[in-house]
């Protein structure tokens, strides 16, 4: 079975982030980056370090929409004319994260034939449509699919993709946030997902494809 691991950054060779520009900043374990519904100017790109972010939804807790890591992008929806932040940014650990003005980022985007421009606009076209999927996952699915929703999510792992992907495993506490349910369904869903074949522990966590069978209700 082919298998790939999750090691580097969806935009590979922006790992430096010297060519965005902005000032770099250094942040503590678990400090607030920016709170949701604070104005949205500028996006973040992480150098070192990881951060999480959570969404308060109308009627529902606060929930984790994403785990990131180094060389991924957050706070780009402001590019997409959010004006407010969607959500609540924490570091996991301490963290080097480049700030790029909205504005600064937006002359990047409009030059024509840049590598950059292209891989940016790709990168802001997934974010969107990936934050209106998680949001309205939260709304309409059941616990059991929004864990294996979450799961495809954060391997990246697309229909187009490997047989399966390799990820750092994360604890179930986070995931139950991620997924909106407590831990104990987490640990009863997790459990059924390996017996069935459709994750594996072996060092990280092997997520494959068939666990898109649980989206169509098996």
């Amino acid at each position: 079975m082919k298998r790939e691991k999750k090691t580097t950054s969806r935009l590979r060779g922006f790992q430096s982030g010297d060519g965005l520009g902005g000032k770099l900043s250094h942040y503590r374990d678990k400090e607030n980056i920016y709170k949701q519904g604070t104005p949205a100017y500028s996006l973040f790109y992480i150098q070192e370090g990881g951060v999480r972010l959570t969404t308060r939804i109308k009627h529902q807790p606060s929930a984790v929409t994403a785990i990131l890591g180094v060389g991924d992008f957050f706070g780009e929806l402001c590019l997409a004319g959010f004006p407010l932040r969607v959500s609540t940014a924490v570091t996991l650990t301490a963290s080097s994260i480049r700030t790029i003005q909205k504005e600064k980022m937006l002359q990047m985007l409009r030059k024509k034939d840049n590598k950059t421009s292209n891989f940016l606009v790709s990168y802001l076209l997934d974010s969107v449509k990936n934050y209106k999927d998680h949001i309205a996952e939260l709304l309409t699915f059941p616990a059991e699919q929004r864990l294996a929703s979450v799961l495809l999510r954060l391997a990246h792992l697309d229909k187009s993709g490997p047989q399966s992907v390799e990820i750092p495993v994360v604890s179930h506490e986070v995931l139950a946030e991620m997924v909106g349910t407590t831990r104990p369904r987490v640990n009863l869903f997790m459990n059924r997902f390996r017996k069935l074949g459709y994750i594996d522990y072996d060092g990280g966590l092997e997520v494959r494809q068939s666990l898109r069978k649980i989206l169509r209700g098996r």
